[in-house]
């Protein structure tokens, strides 16, 4: 008895947790800003290394790679604060005697450095994939809650051709369906989207050693 309370108040209260719609807001601010890291990097990576024959490109690499890694710590913050994981800092605290020579060797000598610009990159079909799939189930599960109210409107929508809502007690049904199965279900595959998200912040973002 125990088990299948604890078991409810689990599949249930994925609906009251701030976590929830944190994670969903994350997942869809994810797309536009992969998208815009994509193109950033395709676009100065191509210039710079297409003008690096006339030393025109050395300092737009250099501005590059600085761009990535000041996108990479605003990405450490946003997985910090919307998904809550505690992730380790990207480098090394320096001595301010360090010239600038030794900290560029260890900020090239950094695995965060390059696993970062990694993460950039993935981040835009990761995210389209994990935006997709949000937008998809959480649609899903608010055409269901609403249906009494517009199934009337137009050609309420068949799910996947098998069942098209015709008449009241379909929207009820519906409905019900909605609060009970699809709606909760929708938001713990959110959830688990976000988790994959986080985990793959905290082994790119994060030294592994600390």
């Amino acid at each position: 008895m125990n088990e299948t309370a604890g078991f409810l108040r689990r599949y249930f209260g994925v609906v009251a947790r701030e976590e929830t719609y944190l994670n969903l807001i994350y997942l869809v601010l994810a797309f536009p800003l992969g998208t815009v890291y994509f193109v950033f990097l395709v676009t100065g990576l191509s210039v710079g290394i297409g003008t690096a024959i006339i030393w025109i490109g050395i300092p737009i690499l250099l501005a590059v790679f600085a761009a990535s890694w000041g996108l990479a710590m605003f990405e450490r913050m946003l997985a910090e604060v919307l998904l809550r994981e505690d992730i380790a800092p990207m480098s090394r605290q320096e001595d301010a005697e360090t010239s600038a020579w030794e900290r560029l060797k260890a900020h090239l000598g950094n695995r965060v450095t390059w696993t970062s610009l990694v993460y950039l990159f993935l981040k835009f079909p990761i995210a389209t994939l994990f935006f997709t799939i949000a937008v998809t189930v959480v649609a899903t599960a608010v055409a269901m809650l609403i249906a009494p109210f517009i199934y009337k409107l137009w050609d309420y929508p068949s799910w996947w051709g098998i069942w098209q809502v015709d008449t009241l007690g379909e929207a009820l049904i519906a409905t019900v369906l909605g609060l009970v199965i699809v709606g909760p279900i929708s938001l713990h595959i959110t959830n688990f989207l976000a988790w994959v998200s986080g985990t793959f912040a905290r082994v790119m973002l994060g030294r592994l050693e600390d």
